[in-house]
């Protein structure tokens, strides 16, 4: 990563946004801890419209596995 000033101003920076007393990775922590990402491989993720319908047949399957389990105990 580089940390040196960048000699040209980006045309897209306004004055106005600030930056000078900003914290790198001042939240980074938090939000590492509080996330959890699962990357599906495309044939996967080519079955599921969205995040909701991979939660459902997840929670499906998990409740197949518990009654399994419960089976054998």
């Amino acid at each position: 990563m580089n940390q040196e000033p960048n000699s040209k101003p980006d045309p897209d920076m306004l004055p106005e946004y600030g930056f000078s007393k900003g914290v790198r990775g001042k939240y980074a922590k938090r939000y590492a801890s509080s996330s959890n990402v699962v990357v599906l491989d495309p044939d996967v993720a080519a079955v599921f419209p969205d995040s909701a319908s991979v939660n459902r047949a997840l929670r499906a399957w998990a409740e197949v596995i518990r009654e399994h389990k419960s089976r054998d105990a």
